[in-house]
């Protein structure tokens, strides 16, 4: 295992934090200063500011997300977080993000591998959201949808786009750009009232009400990392 995956695992950091503690020679390996390529096993000593770390135990987490919370870790509005709903004692962190108003399936794991694996684009992780929207859906709009569309930051991915009511609609996706969702639609003439992702890749919301979470099974987890 990675230096900076150990230390994200151990819960002292992000693996880019990791990155920079160890750059700033505030990680010692065996006594000695670590290094970015180090690879650890379990006989190895680590130690942060002279503090020695030992590797958490693995946890992949399941949470209904609710509205007006965030999955960022830090807030300069004291905004309530998603971490602070579950009550573990390892540190997980979110895999990707989801808005302050937008409610759904969100991942959290201290596996750092796994989640750099699925938010990468070119492992395809489906991403479906159902929006309420201002406007009327028609058959041209889920044809533009079906194709890129053309945003600031470049072209999307074509995504699967079904009408679900006069007002709300369904998209598949398989990126994770910010807002991707809203500016998608916003740019195809239909703001976005309200947003739910009711599936993440094989994971769905069954059994959990808004707040709850759950771990999630060896076959799920063997599941995502099938992918």
């Amino acid at each position: 295992m990675r230096l900076n995956a150990y230390l994200a695992r151990a819960g002292v950091a992000s693996r880019r934090g990791a990155d920079r503690l160890i750059l700033e020679g505030r990680v010692t390996v065996n006594g000695e200063p670590g290094q970015l390529n180090d690879d650890i096993s379990e006989d190895d000593s680590v130690a942060v500011d002279d503090k020695l770390i030992k590797s958490q135990k693995l946890r992949y987490i399941l949470l209904y997300k609710p509205d007006r919370t965030i999955t960022t870790l830090k807030d300069t509005e004291n905004r309530p977080k998603v971490t602070d709903l579950i009550d573990i004692p390892e540190r997980v962190v979110p895999v990707g993000r989801l808005d302050f108003d937008t409610t759904g399936v969100l991942l959290l794991s201290n596996d750092g591998d796994l989640g750099h694996k699925l938010m990468h684009p070119s492992f395809e992780v489906d991403k479906v959201y159902e929006a309420e929207v201002k406007g009327h859906i028609t058959p041209k709009i889920l044809d533009l949808l079906s194709n890129p569309i053309q945003l600031e930051d470049g072209p999307t991915a074509p995504a699967k786009a079904r009408k679900l009511t006069e007002n709300k609609i369904e998209l598949t996706i398989h990126e994770g750009r910010n807002h991707q969702i809203k500016r998608m639609l916003a740019a195809v003439g239909l703001p976005v009232k309200r947003l739910h992702r009711p599936k993440y890749g094989p994971l769905d919301l069954a059994g959990l009400k808004s707040g709850q979470w759950r771990e999630l099974t060896k076959d799920e987890v063997a599941q995502l990392k099938q992918r």
